[in-house]
């Protein structure tokens, strides 16, 4: 086994580890997550989505929350985050625009199901069409007015793009 391959697996075993306690605590779902750079341990998250009644308090979302405080950036390109589980579409759309370098996990989203947390219906819900959503989705067509937020957006000369 590789040296990158042992550390991988090491900061996964951290990841699982907490995901473990956060149940046995009763802070929320069996998920942990760590973020790393340059070998070191940045921020931890576990799933706090009950305890905190917060939904999107997944253990991706909180450890990106607290490496970014951290680092003070929105970006960290430099870093890897190590999750117990397959992300769910919501955090792994956060790992993407915090532009973390890799996504590295242990469980997969069947064992994930298996347990209950079930999200393909989300990724399902993603490819109807607006009026056959679960939730009801309306789009009105409101074509200048759209356009005020991306066009102030656009002539912002002091904006921090990202």
């Amino acid at each position: 086994m590789s040296t990158k391959e042992n550390r991988d697996k090491k900061f996964l075993q951290q990841a699982i580890d907490l995901a473990v306690e956060n149940v046995k605590k009763g802070k929320g779902g069996p998920f942990g997550a760590i973020i790393v750079k340059n070998n070191k341990i940045i921020a931890k998250g576990t799933n706090v989505v009950t305890s905190k009644n917060d939904p999107s308090a997944h253990a991706e979302i909180s450890a990106i929350r607290a490496a970014c405080k951290k680092l003070k950036t929105f970006h960290l390109k430099d870093c890897t985050i190590y999750s117990s589980c397959e992300p769910c579409p919501m955090c792994l759309g956060a790992i993407y625009w915090a532009h973390l370098e890799r996504l590295v996990f242990a469980a997969d989203k069947k064992q994930a199901a298996e347990a209950g947390f079930d999200d393909d219906f989300i990724y399902k819900e993603l490819n109807l069409s607006y009026s056959k959503r679960k939730i009801p989705t309306l789009r009105y067509d409101m074509e200048e007015e759209s356009k005020e937020p991306f066009m102030a957006w656009l002539n912002n000369e002091n904006k921090i793009k990202y």
